[in-house]
């Protein structure tokens, strides 16, 4: 099986929404993404985590904020990039917010 490294891209604004949450909004909102992980099965290596704070690093060493809005990831394995694409569909990300996406890049193997 081949593995895709899923991105989940969020506006500023929806990632505001999400530290505004109460503990029970919060599991009320997770909700969806545990069954979201059940129907995925062994199809999902790695349920990933939310990511903040990224850099864009440059060959100097110099850094600045990144603007792309990478809000987590989660990596599937599957036959295809179909495969992994239907396994996307009604994903719970979509519902957060206008501006959210989501990404699928194939993890090409390295070596012989």
């Amino acid at each position: 099986m081949k593995q895709f490294i899923v991105l989940y891209y969020a506006p500023v604004s929806a990632m505001e929404q999400m530290a505004d949450l109460t503990p029970e909004q919060m599991q009320a909102n997770m909700a969806p993404w545990m069954a979201w992980m059940g129907r995925c099965g062994e199809n999902l290596v790695d349920a990933g985590a939310p990511l903040g704070g990224g850099l864009n690093v440059a060959a100097d060493g110099a850094a600045a904020p990144s603007g792309k809005n990478v809000t987590g990831y989660s990596i599937l394995q599957a036959e295809s990039m179909a495969e992994a694409q239907a396994l996307l569909a009604e994903h719970p990300h979509f519902g957060f917010g206008p501006g959210c996406e989501v990404e699928i890049h194939e993890a090409m193997p390295i070596g012989p």
